[in-house]
């Protein structure tokens, strides 16, 4: 659901926009009329469960596959009528790291510089300052194949930036990744973002989605379900709460008469007072207490993470990283390497 804006605020350039976006495979309707619009220079985050129809937006915005209906522009240019334009100004890094594993970290990116058709002086010019710019320059003579799987992701961003890209699909950038590598990858994204360029990101961390993202979409069953920053989307789910824990049983049992309409957790001699969770209302919660002579062993405030707004959206849990939602082909079976020439 698109957010509504007043005409007389000044807007971001748009990097990214859909009107009425559709795409069906057979008698599956996969995309049934979707609506973004990206800001320039932003990251926009598209969550939804296995085969809502993440990778088939991505598909279609990357030129990959055709739409059914609707309309959709990139950089500027229309994705039907101007698709040679579109993939100028764009860069996909898919699931899978496209490298030639034969070919070292300088030769990887060259081969790159060669398919976009740059000069060997521009070429050699843009890999030198990428293999400085991933920390990956002294190990530019070694074989990508023995890369470690941070070392590989961020050689495979640094080939999709040679291309000086202005809008980048990151189509699950970090799965597989160590934690440390993951936020490596984080804080690369937001130097990129920093520089002007905007980030299409999908993907199954809910975690990276409320780190990075500016905006965030929920799409199920090919329908956007929900938009807002990840705070807005939080808001929008009941249960926030202050669990209270004690250890003596006549202290829980008065907390529970206190608060007459807390969950009571009597294994646990706790109880949960709803509540949104700020200060205002811990500090009366607290006030209660204290009043009624009533000490609490410990206390924690709980407000719902994106987690519980993808439980509450969609009805489905996360799917395990490296599934697939497109309703046709599946792109994770077809050579990375492939992929990414063809979008060039």
């Amino acid at each position: 659901m698109p957010t509504s804006r007043r005409p007389d605020v000044p807007q971001s350039p748009t990097a990214v926009s859909t009107i009425g976006l559709r795409k069906s495979y057979g008698d599956k309707t996969v995309l049934d009329g979707i609506d973004l619009r990206i800001p320039a220079g932003s990251v926009f985050a598209l969550l939804g469960p296995n085969g809502a129809g993440k990778t088939t937006t991505v598909q279609i915005l990357s030129t990959l596959i055709a739409a059914d209906g609707g309309q959709a522009q990139v950089a500027g240019h229309d994705v039907a009528t101007s698709p040679d334009g579109v993939r100028a100004a764009i860069g996909v890094t898919g699931q899978f790291a496209a490298l030639d594993d034969l070919l070292t970290a300088e030769e990887n990116l060259l081969l790159m510089a060669d398919l976009l058709r740059l000069g060997k002086r521009e070429g050699r010019s843009r890999a030198q300052k990428l293999l400085e710019r991933f920390d990956i320059a002294d190990v530019a003579k070694n074989r990508a194949a023995t890369f470690s799987g941070g070392m590989r992701r961020r050689l495979d961003l640094a080939m999709t930036l040679v291309g000086d890209p202005q809008v980048i699909f990151l189509d699950e950038p970090t799965t597989g990744l160590d934690p440390r590598s993951r936020r490596t990858m984080w804080d690369t994204v937001r130097s990129l973002v920093a520089g002007g360029t905007t980030v299409f990101l999908t993907t199954q961390y809910l975690e990276e989605a409320d780190q990075l993202a500016d905006r965030i979409a929920v799409l199920d069953g090919g329908r956007i379900v929900a938009e807002g920053t990840a705070d807005e989307l939080k808001a929008q789910i009941p249960g926030s709460h202050v669990r209270l824990r004690f250890t003596e049983s006549a202290e829980y049992e008065r907390a529970a008469a206190a608060f007459p309409g807390a969950a009571r957790d009597d294994e646990n001699l706790a109880v949960r007072v709803a509540g949104d969770g700020g200060l205002d209302a811990l500090r009366g919660l607290l006030d209660r207490l204290d009043a009624a002579g009533i000490r609490a062993a410990d206390f924690s405030v709980h407000t719902p993470d994106l987690d519980d707004v993808f439980l509450a959206l969609t009805g489905h849990g996360t799917t395990e990283p490296g599934t697939t939602d497109t309703g046709g082909t599946n792109p994770g079976t077809s050579s990375p390497l492939h992929v990414k020439e063809t979008l060039r």
